[in-house]
């Protein structure tokens, strides 16, 4: 008999943010086209921070400086391949986007747009998330305390 819950697996996102004037940059799924930020599995040989900015490369051509101090978590249901969804506890850390390339290696599966954080909050699915952009919106001064450049960790 299964008691609980099996915990939550975990992923990391960047919150890509544009300093000149704090817009976030999202992009959409590749499934259903849905508006996200960039996230997926640590990786190893990463910090989770740095796993976090390789993503914000991968997915949304984004680079620049990513901090090690989380934004928050949120909590969402992957759907998995055998139409099963696990939930996965995905923890957001912020990148100051420096530069956004054209090509970058999911450059023709997704769409992306900068909004504001108000405006993206209401886009987006999940709750958790919604939050975390919402307490962009009203003031809060997010740092980054290193600096990781995601290219360059091939």
């Amino acid at each position: 008999m299964l008691v609980g819950k099996r915990p939550p697996a975990l992923q990391v996102g960047a919150l890509c943010l544009r300093p000149r004037d704090g817009k976030v940059l999202m992009i959409t799924s590749r499934g259903t086209g849905r508006w996200i930020i960039p996230k997926g599995w640590p990786m190893p040989g990463h910090s989770l921070a740095g796993a976090a900015g390789r993503e914000a490369w991968e997915e949304a051509g984004a680079e620049g400086r990513t901090g090690h101090r989380e934004l928050g978590r949120y909590i969402y249901d992957k759907v998995q391949d055998s139409g099963f969804a696990v939930p996965v506890e995905v923890h957001v850390f912020p990148l100051h986007v420096d530069r956004l390339s054209d090509v970058y290696p999911e450059s023709g599966q997704r769409h992306r747009e900068w909004f504001a954080p108000g405006r993206a909050a209401q886009l987006v699915a999940e709750p958790g998330l919604a939050a975390i952009l919402r307490g962009l919106g009203a003031g809060a001064d997010v740092k980054t305390d290193t600096v990781l450049r995601p290219r360059g960790s091939r």
